[in-house]
């Protein structure tokens, strides 16, 4: 059983093609990436773009405007069997433990299809995942 990290794309971009872990410059993203390469340190990690599906974080792309906030229940759930097809190649989807650091959007219809998974800071906003990363972080010594 591997450790796989999903942290979400973000709305602030760098505006220019770079690698995907280079693409998203919130204070969020950021930090979330920090916390999985330092804390979690998983088998892998990847990036959950609204636009690609599934990036990994060496990945070139282009910035985009893409969001799942506002889709419908359809358009998101067609996303995430996306999402699913992709990781069902990277990943054992059975056995895999699946930790996600995202908002709802991202991993409401694809936690049932991953019987292993954990929801890092569920149900807080914005500036309370910040707190929260930065007090995990400072526990790491960072």
């Amino acid at each position: 059983m591997n450790t796989i990290a999903l942290i979400s794309c973000v709305s602030k971009k760098r505006d220019c093609r770079t690698q995907a872990e280079n693409m998203y410059t919130s204070p969020l993203f950021i930090k979330s990436l920090a916390y999985v390469k330092i804390v979690l340190k998983p088998f892998k990690a990847y990036i959950l773009s609204a636009k690609h599906g599934l990036l990994e974080l060496d990945d070139e792309i282009d910035t985009y405007d893409e969001t799942l906030n506002g889709k419908t229940k359809k358009h998101k759930i067609e996303w995430s069997n996306h999402v699913f097809q992709q990781l069902s190649i990277k990943c054992n989807t059975d056995t895999d433990k699946f930790i996600f650091l995202a908002g709802q959007n991202y991993y409401e219809h694809l936690i049932d299809k991953l019987p292993n998974h954990k929801i890092l800071m569920k149900g807080l906003r914005i500036g309370e995942k910040l707190q929260w990363l930065n007090g995990e972080l400072v526990k790491w010594g960072t």
